[in-house]
């Protein structure tokens, strides 16, 4: 089922108002010396660039940005085809334009170019780095948690063998102890069994030690 297009008046205004000042554009360049093509390519260029300044303006409010670039060239934009109207409505002799109108419309290429070129490129400020040519971040690697080194065995001193007395030889200090407590009175000393014996002092100590 074909919807029937019904007339909105605020676009049939827009149409109108768009028309009108396309048309008065047009006059203006084309009495300032602009013939031809060149005279229709006037309105369009101003047209695209209040529609482009305008659309950047959304798209920079709705972000957060500061937008005060695209309101300096929606406002140029908009003087321009409020200028092309006023002009027109008889206030200006479109037979001998002034020579500084002149100059405006022949220089209206070249700054229409550079605003349509810097609302669309928009310059990454210093502070953000680009994503495409910021480098990668190295990868992440994983490492095993090393073993803790187990401490040496700490090394226990062997204890000496047990000294062990011959039974001949633990007799005779037997002799020797009684000769001496006979003569002096008084147990014999480790020393002087050993001496006596001629022997080791562990050797001595151990036959001592039967004799106790």
């Amino acid at each position: 089922m074909t919807r029937l297009v019904r007339p909105d008046a605020v676009l049939v205004q827009a149409v109108i108002a768009g028309a009108l000042s396309f048309a008065h554009l047009h006059d203006l360049a084309e009495a300032a010396g602009q013939r031809g093509w060149k005279a229709w390519a006037y309105p369009i260029s101003v047209d695209l660039l209040l529609v482009a300044a305008w659309h950047r303006l959304r798209s920079l409010r709705a972000a957060g940005e500061p937008s005060r670039s695209a309101w300096s060239w929606f406002a140029v934009a908009l003087a321009a085809s409020l200028g092309a109207n006023v002009a027109t409505a008889g206030l200006l002799d479109l037979r001998d334009v002034p020579a500084w109108l002149r100059i405006l419309v022949a220089g209206w290429p070249a700054l229409a170019f550079l605003g349509g070129t810097l609302l669309v490129h928009r310059p990454t400020s210093p502070g953000e780095p680009d994503p495409e040519s910021a480098p990668a971040p190295p990868p992440v690697v994983e490492r095993e948690p090393r073993p803790e080194a187990e401490a040496p065995p700490v090394p226990v001193p062997a204890l000496p063998a047990p000294v062990t007395a011959p039974p001949a030889l633990v007799a005779h200090a037997q002799k020797i102890a009684a000769d001496h407590r006979t003569r002096t009175g008084s147990d014999i000393d480790t020393e002087t069994l050993r001496a006596r014996l001629g022997v080791p002092s562990p050797m001595a100590e151990a036959i001592a030690a039967q004799l106790a």
